[in-house]
């Protein structure tokens, strides 16, 4: 899964550099514990963008299932997070989500702040759905469909056009089935 904040960029350069680091913080620390109810490994940040896998480090059956409920609840924190600013006047920061479903290499890199990271096609393409997603929305791949159409109710986008990957399928989830 891949988070990222509509105009993130423009938004923080209206806020003075604590709170722009306070903000971010208080969302990534929500999602860190959204994403540790769900049994979810965080991976990195970078600037606004937040990535995380499930099944990993230890395989599991219920991987795509638990990423999709962790999207809900994030993508719930930030509707409901949304209102707040709004009500106090502030600005407020926009979620786009994705997720995609697949096999990954992963491992430990570096030798200074070393990194657990990980790397390949599912890891470009689940990308490419936050990207081609909209906001407020989790956009998920027809891979991550076949495991949780049963689940979910998915509203099917069709093809979209993924950048460097070509036309991929593409959902919308919209609540638990």
């Amino acid at each position: 899964m891949f988070t990222d904040f509509k105009n993130f960029t423009k938004i923080s350069e209206t806020m003075s550099p604590d709170n722009l680091v306070a903000e971010i913080d208080y969302c990534f620390s929500a999602f860190d514990n959204i994403i540790h109810k769900h049994r979810i490994e965080k991976i990195k940040t970078i600037g606004d963008a937040y990535m995380c896998a499930g099944g990993l480090p230890s395989k599991n059956d219920s991987h795509a299932e638990d990423v999709v409920n962790a999207a809900i609840e994030i993508r719930d924190f930030m509707l409901n997070y949304k209102m707040e600013r709004e009500q106090k006047g502030q600005t407020p920061f926009e979620i786009r989500i994705g997720i995609n479903t697949g096999p990954v290499v992963a491992g430990i890199v570096g030798v200074k702040k070393f990194a657990y990271d990980i790397w390949g096609e599912t890891v470009n393409t689940a990308s490419r759905m936050e990207t081609s997603g909209e906001v407020g929305k989790i956009n998920i791949s027809g891979s991550t469909y076949k495991h949780v159409k049963d689940k979910f109710n998915c509203i099917p986008r069709g093809k979209i056009h993924a950048k460097h990957i070509g036309e991929v399928d593409m959902y919308f989830v919209e609540r638990i089935a």
